[in-house]
């Protein structure tokens, strides 16, 4: 009995161990095929924002590399998120992928009761890009530096107003960033999109705006608004002549809109390697690097193992913050 009993775990585990080698082969098999259709490529938003730009642009290189087509497809509405839980339900076999910016990465998870987790249920892939934005005044107000705006805002706490493109976007997280860093207080003005609150600020309707450098360069240089630092870690290219905040007066300052490409979280490792692969050539194409430098973006290009860290470190943050700030999601 004790013979006859071991013979058939003997047989079970060998029956085990080939079917383990057999899943292996055939996973290898059907990676080595890939991929041998179309990928879809989400886009969290509507088209013609700059993460479907971005998003386009990256697409047709790809599409190039693999030999497959790579459809865009624009899924908007709650800040990314919809687009997002799209794409956890997809298959994940390496035909569905998405790109998204950080406020829809690690901002919204503090902000709504999502159905899904960013950090279990996407498979990162790389992260593609940062923009450090521009903080900017209008040229009334009497401050010509980060200092000197720190301490109008506490001699008047409360009565700088400061735009945003709404709440839980980059301008408003800078803005409330700033405020906690600083000890001072100011006071969010929510706009629809960033272009009113620029609009707005060149006015005079509002003091202050932290906005992205594509839109907010032009408006510099022709002198309707006063610039006073750049938002990220290091100065932006296009207007190298300005400090970062952190240079500027409140060391340790960092906020900048950045974007990366995940895909469902069960994706075999062997099929995410290979597109972190793809998306590293493409990143390093010239004529990528130049677009980009264009419009005062920075290549990252991270691994699948950087990109998670980063991000795991970015939610943290990023609850902290909402947290300490009270920011809560718009109605409606």
């Amino acid at each position: 009995m004790t013979r006859q009993r071991t013979s058939l775990t003997a047989i079970w585990i060998l029956f085990l161990t080939l079917l383990s080698v057999s899943n292996h082969l055939y996973a290898q098999t059907k990676s080595a095929e890939y991929p041998n259709k179309p990928i879809r490529f989400v886009v969290p938003f509507v088209a013609g924002g700059p993460t479907d730009i971005q998003g386009r642009m990256l697409g047709e290189k790809l599409a190039q590399r693999v030999g497959q087509p790579v459809f865009i497809d624009n899924r908007g509405g709650a800040g990314g998120n919809i687009g997002m839980e799209i794409t956890t339900k997809a298959p994940p076999d390496g035909y569905t992928i998405v790109i998204a910016t950080v406020g829809t990465w690690a901002v919204n998870p503090h902000l709504y009761k999502l159905p899904f987790d960013m950090i279990k249920d996407f498979a990162p892939i790389t992260q593609v890009s940062t923009s450090p934005g521009i903080l900017v005044v209008h040229p009334s107000v009497p401050a010509k530096s980060v200092k000197e705006l720190i301490t109008l805002a506490r001699t008047r706490p409360g009565t700088l107003n400061y735009g945003s493109s709404g709440v839980g976007g980059f301008g408003h997280i800078s803005g409330e960033l700033f405020a906690l860093m600083s000890n001072t207080k100011m006071t969010h003005i929510p706009y629809k999109s960033s272009a009113p609150s620029m609009t707005d600020v060149i006015a005079g309707q509002i003091e202050v705006l932290f906005n992205n450098a594509i839109s907010t360069v032009p408006h510099v240089q022709a002198n309707r608004v006063r610039a006073l630092a750049t938002t990220g870690a290091k100065r932006l290219a296009v207007v190298a002549e300005l400090p970062t905040i952190a240079e500027a007066g409140l060391p340790g300052y960092e906020n900048s809109s950045w974007s990366a490409v995940g895909a469902p979280s069960a994706t075999p490792a062997i099929i995410i390697n290979r597109l972190s692969k793809e998306f590293s050539a493409i990143l390093a194409d010239p004529e990528i690097q130049k677009r980009h430098a264009d419009v005062g973006a920075q290549i990252i290009a991270s691994t699948p193992e950087q990109f998670h860290a980063y991000l795991k470190a970015e939610v943290l943050k990023f609850g902290k913050l909402v947290k300490a700030a009270g920011i809560k999601a718009a109605a409606g």
